[in-house]
């Protein structure tokens, strides 16, 4: 329990140098937003790691610390390779810091090991799909809040918010389409991983649990949302509302679940 505090404070702090540096009025993509966005990466990673030891731990806490681990590295990635992306960290550091703090808070709560089998390789693979669309949809998420801000600011003829760092309209629309591209392909393969494990283990292909209602619903917001924007250039706080219902449903589906049996049941 001792080491869980001890690596839970650490991963705080690894992010908090995140928020202090993108929260300043001009940052830059620089060697110190490369090093300061990797620690934040690290230190959740590192949390994972010690409380996963011996096995794969499924508890709400370590849900929260992997949520931001994986979300942090597709940050990183996403920031190397597209443009526009690393402009997201001060509202994605803001963010990821409140979630330490709830994954921190709930510290004491059971673990809950992930029993393992002959389909591991399976289930593996199953969740590294859901932790994958999770952190994609936190993107996109963040994405749209951006733009959410920007437009808002824009029609009451505000100063732009954090002094003009985000992404114009424009580019946070085209993020949120990206990151939801690629996180409904990757819902997707999690959906058939998850009915291929299920078919295995003789259950009903699709279970009528609260997380697989939550996951389709998500699935199919998402696929609406897609289809309006090419049809229709669904953009702006219209698909920022579908983006944030879609990202409330993958919530509810996969920590939320958790939370309520681990923290209110427990």
């Amino acid at each position: 329990m001792q080491t869980g505090i001890l690596f839970g404070l650490t991963a705080i702090a690894a992010l908090v140098p995140a928020v202090a540096l993108t929260w300043r009025t001009k940052f830059a993509r620089n060697a110190a937003f490369w090093a300061i966005i990797v620690l934040a990466g690290i230190g959740p990673a590192s949390a994972v790691v010690a409380r996963s030891q011996d096995a794969w731990q499924a508890d709400f806490s370590t849900s929260i610390w992997v949520t931001i681990a994986a979300t942090m590295a597709l940050f990183t990635v996403f920031s190397a390779l597209v443009r526009n992306v690393w402009q997201l960290a001060p509202l994605l550091s803001a963010y990821m810091l409140v979630l330490a703090l709830l994954g921190f808070a709930w510290q004491h709560a059971p673990t809950e090991p992930v029993p393992s089998g002959d389909n591991t390789g399976l289930l593996i693979l199953h969740i590294g799909f859901a932790v994958t669309t999770y952190g994609l949809a936190t993107l996109a998420a963040v994405a749209a809040w951006a733009a959410f801000l920007q437009e808002r600011a824009l029609k009451r003829k505000d100063r732009a918010p954090l002094g003009g760092v985000l992404p114009s309209i424009t580019d946070c629309d085209r993020l949120v389409i990206r990151f939801l591209g690629i996180g409904e392909a990757v819902l997707g393969l999690g959906l058939v991983t998850g009915i291929v494990l299920n078919a295995i283990n003789g259950s009903a292909l699709l279970s009528a649990d609260h997380k697989t209602v939550f996951t389709v619903a998500a699935f199919a917001a998402i696929g609406i949302l897609l289809f309006a924007q090419a049809k229709h250039g669904l953009r702006g706080r219209k698909a920022a509302r579908i983006v944030l219902l879609a990202y409330l449903l993958l919530t509810l589906g996969y920590p939320g679940v958790k939370f309520v049996t681990d923290v209110l049941m427990g």
